[in-house]
């Protein structure tokens, strides 16, 4: 009994230092990017030294892409919450579309995120094949829903990757216009938009079916 209380102690506290570790780190690459960023600057972020960190992790980009996973993972359950109260086919695709919008409206760090973007330029460096792997299967079972959403209302197969890739570039570029300010150069509103480009998808899938 004793010795399980004591793993199970031991278990807690590396749990709750993990934990420690991975806000620190956000809140690193948040402000400087995965180049900018160094495990001094998150160690010192989170109350520990750098080799205390290598018992978690093997290196920044491995604590990154653990911070991207479960920005991808926080997706997925955002979108899943979303379609579960949609009632039909059409429902279900908007619902899904605009899910995917909102959350990184309302999480923007988390779209910097995604795309390494931040002090990383338009071309970002990789976390590695076997991590970008991991993270791209993430963020495809994240926006699959979208895609089922499709097929269901009439969209074959490949039709329906390619309408969520559309609708991901066009999220994508609202959602940088409106968090750079841009979107005011069109006296538009970023959400009005993606709703319509959503809505006219949904109707054109809809009529096509009708045929």
């Amino acid at each position: 009994m004793a010795q399980k209380q004591r793993i199970g102690r031991q278990k807690a506290v590396s749990e709750l230092k993990r934990s420690l570790i991975m806000d620190a780190a956000r809140q690193v690459f948040e402000a400087e990017g995965l180049d900018g960023a160094s495990l001094r600057a998150i160690a010192t972020a989170a109350g520990y030294t750098p080799a205390a960190l290598y018992f978690h992790f093997e290196s920044k980009e491995a604590i990154y892409a653990q911070v991207l996973r479960e920005s991808l993972t926080d997706l997925r359950k955002a979108i899943a919450r979303a379609t579960t109260r949609a009632r039909t086919p059409a429902d279900r695709f908007r619902a899904a579309a605009m899910a995917f919008f909102r959350y990184y409206a309302d999480n923007p760090r988390d779209l910097d995120l995604g795309f390494y973007l931040f002090r990383g330029g338009m071309k970002p460096h990789g976390l590695g094949k076997e991590r970008d792997e991991i993270l791209n299967t993430a963020l495809e079972l994240a926006l699959r829903p979208i895609a089922e959403g499709a097929q269901a209302l009439g969209a074959h197969q490949e039709e329906a990757r390619f309408l969520t890739a559309d609708i991901f570039a066009h999220a994508a570029g609202l959602l940088l216009l409106a968090h750079t300010g841009r979107i005011r150069m069109f006296g538009a509103s970023a959400p009005h938009l993606m709703e319509r480009f959503v809505e006219s998808a949904a109707l054109a899938l809809a009529e096509r079916d009708k045929r």
